[in-house]
């Protein structure tokens, strides 16, 4: 068949009375122009019905695949520094354990009161009063304020506080309140009355 007989299939055919009942007689050009479209038509519905799932699936394995290889990249990274982490650990233990060590126990609480006493009276300060307040437990460890109340000047309080951050057991001070109680004298040492909380803290066994 030449072009023009192709070209002439396409004017000649009843475009208005479409005979599908008997497509082996339309113009080669027709059917050919069908063939494409039901090509067309399988293809999509193909795709849409078959590869696009396929594609979606690819795309989440290559999600995993990238997330699997950074769980390894992590995990080998972390086995490779595994005796590097022991060691890391075993400081931490021995650095909590020599930590617990400064936390008196409660049989020991009474004993830091006498060290307390001892610092202030070797620091130069007279005593009113010293006592324990009530516990307050937290999660890890329960904290016992100590009330204190003495009198002094300005070189026997620094030198209390010095020796008390010398002691073997932890104690922190809080809420100060000093006066003066006398005129200064001569060496500009003012007499002052001194109030400040203590606290000490001691391991809870138990906590997490």
């Amino acid at each position: 068949m030449n072009l023009n007989g192709f070209v002439d299939g396409f004017k000649k055919f009843d475009y208005q009375n479409i005979d599908f009942q008997n497509m082996g007689s339309w113009p080669a050009g027709i059917k050919l122009i069908a063939c494409l479209l039901v090509a067309a038509v399988i293809s999509g519905a193909g795709y849409w019905f078959i590869v696009k799932d396929q594609y979606l699936m690819l795309d989440r394995e290559a999600r995993s695949e990238t997330q699997l290889r950074e769980t390894y990249r992590q995990k080998a990274f972390q086995v490779a520094n595994l005796d590097a982490y022991k060691l890391q650990l075993m400081d931490m233990e021995a650095t909590f354990g020599t930590l617990l060590e400064q936390l008196p126990n409660e049989t020991e609480i009474s004993g830091l009161l006498d060290d307390i006493n001892f610092t202030g009276v070797q620091s130069g300060l007279d005593f009113d009063s010293l006592a324990l307040g009530q516990d307050t437990v937290s999660e890890l460890f329960i904290e016992t304020p100590i009330d204190i109340a003495a009198r002094g000047g300005y070189h026997e309080l620094g030198t209390f506080v010095s020796g008390l951050s010398a002691l073997p057991r932890i104690v922190t001070l809080h809420d100060f309140t000093i006066t003066r109680t006398g005129a200064a004298s001569s060496d500009s040492r003012a007499p002052l009355s001194v109030k400040v909380k203590a606290k000490t803290y001691r391991y809870k066994p138990g906590g997490s």
